[in-house]
């Protein structure tokens, strides 16, 4: 059994920054990829940036310059530093893994149960 849980989303101020941060724990073996997505209402969720094992990262455009996403493979942890919000990164953040339960085993995705950023003055 595999759980990914978020935390750090909020209200926020145009302009203000957050941290995001999940936590993967359970039957774990190891982790390739990580990353964090969004879906905001009306749309599909989308990826705002992953990163691998190896600390290879790649960002959604929009986001460039603004977010940076790192990992500590050692806890197994995943976290998004937000700059310069906007009200168009008002969404519901996914926490995302590619884990392997087992050394015969192979990779699954898993997901959290999502952490509400909202951007507003």
């Amino acid at each position: 059994q595999v759980q990914l849980v978020e935390s750090g989303g909020g209200l926020v101020q145009p302009g203000g920054s957050l941290k995001l941060s999940c936590a993967a724990s359970g039957s774990i073996f190891s982790i390739y990829a990580m990353a964090w997505y969004r879906q905001a209402p009306g749309k599909q969720r989308e990826l705002v940036a992953d990163i691998t094992s190896g600390g290879s990262t790649n960002y959604e455009d929009s986001v460039k310059g603004r977010f940076t996403i790192s990992r500590d493979n050692a806890s197994n942890m995943v976290y998004l530093q937000m700059h310069s919000l906007k009200p168009e990164d008002t969404a519901v953040y996914y926490c995302y893994a590619h884990i392997r339960t087992s050394y015969s085993g192979s990779y699954s995705d898993y997901w959290g149960q999502g952490t509400q950023v909202t951007v507003s003055s």
